[in-house]
């Protein structure tokens, strides 16, 4: 898992750079030959370097899907890139749901778990006969390979306002993932429910998730986006209140927060998207990258609390996580305000 998560923050970083070379298409081949490499050389060897290594490419397809599939949704939609963000994401959630139900029904027909990667091999091969059969697609303008350059990245990249708004996407990636790591522990060990019930609640977080970006995508045509950033986060905050802190009969409002939150990360990303019209793909890439490290620092700070103080504080720890994403959208809104009155 860790070689895969490792995979996945490098591909962000690289990708980023090869969608503003050579186009999101290029990318999502990328994706879809490391997943094919990945799913190949863990079904047929049987050492554990030889795993890390190929959980590490499997790494690299999913980082390369994440920059290419959002790069290609900006591409086609840029008018409207909130609301076909958020459903792209929608489908994701689609995949988090599904995968786990077919990876159970895999395992109960006795097969082991390398063969189970086969239909990651499958999903990977469709994915390149698909992208096949839609020709040449949109590629980069000719010349753009002379334009893009590494000082005009960190200048365009680590702006102050863009600094925020990698903080915002961290934290709040912390907090997503701090909750879905811990959700079935805290539940069994602080609040004393079963298995089958902690289990259904975490699906429960997930449908969450998934129904909110559907709902999402039909709020970000009316409500400012940052305006919905904040109402989400304060939604999803005060569940987390209620849930962990309060008295047992609220647990079900951890699942519930899943609804608020769901709107952030892909609402964030059309934000972003909006600020930049060059070396967007390298932006995107380093906006990846920084919510890569939040979603490893937020299961671990809750670990390394709980270790200390006791799983009830631990999961507490990511309210502050949640706070820091909420200080980050005030000072990313006032920028922007500051920016609508400077210009002409």
């Amino acid at each position: 898992i860790l070689g895969s998560y490792l995979g996945f923050i490098v591909a962000t970083l690289l990708t980023g750079v090869m969608a503003d070379l050579l186009g999101n298409r290029g990318v999502l081949l990328l994706a879809a030959v490391c997943l094919c490499l990945g799913s190949m050389g863990l079904m047929l060897s049987d050492a554990y370097p030889a795993w890390v290594l190929f959980m590490g490419v499997l790494g690299l397809g999913l980082g390369a899907i994440e920059v290419g599939g959002n790069g290609l949704m900006v591409d086609l939609h840029a008018a409207a890139c909130a609301r076909y963000l958020n459903l792209l994401a929608t489908f994701h959630g689609v995949g988090s749901l599904l995968v786990p139900l077919v990876a159970a029904w895999l395992l109960s027909s006795e097969l082991s778990w390398q063969r189970i990667y086969l239909s990651a091999l499958l999903v990977a091969l469709a994915l390149i006969a698909l992208l096949a059969a839609a020709g040449g697609g949109a590629r980069v303008a000719a010349g753009e390979q002379t334009k893009w350059n590494w000082a005009a990245v960190l200048r365009l990249g680590f702006t102050l306002r863009m600094c925020w708004h990698y903080l915002l996407i961290g934290a709040y990636v912390a907090v997503e993932l701090g909750l879905a790591a811990w959700l079935v522990e805290y539940l069994q060990q602080v609040r004393g429910v079963s298995l089958a019930s902690s289990s259904w609640m975490l699906s429960g977080f997930f449908m969450m998730i998934m129904l909110g970006r559907l709902l999402g995508s039909f709020l970000v045509d009316r409500i400012p986006c940052l305006r919905l950033i904040g109402g989400a986060l304060l939604g999803g905050g005060a569940c987390l209140l209620g849930g962990i802190l309060g008295p047992e009969p609220l647990v079900f409002l951890l699942p519930l927060a899943g609804l608020f939150f769901s709107i952030v990360f892909p609402t964030v990303t059309a934000v972003v998207s909006t600020l930049h019209q060059a070396h967007l793909g390298s932006i995107l890439g380093l906006l990846f990258t920084f919510a890569g490290v939040g979603g490893a620092l937020g299961p671990w700070t809750v670990g390394l609390v709980s270790d200390r103080w006791g799983l009830q504080i631990g999961l507490s720890s990511i309210l502050g996580y949640c706070l820091l994403a909420l200080l980050a959208l005030v000072v990313v809104s006032h920028m922007e305000r500051a920016a609508a009155r400077q210009a002409p």
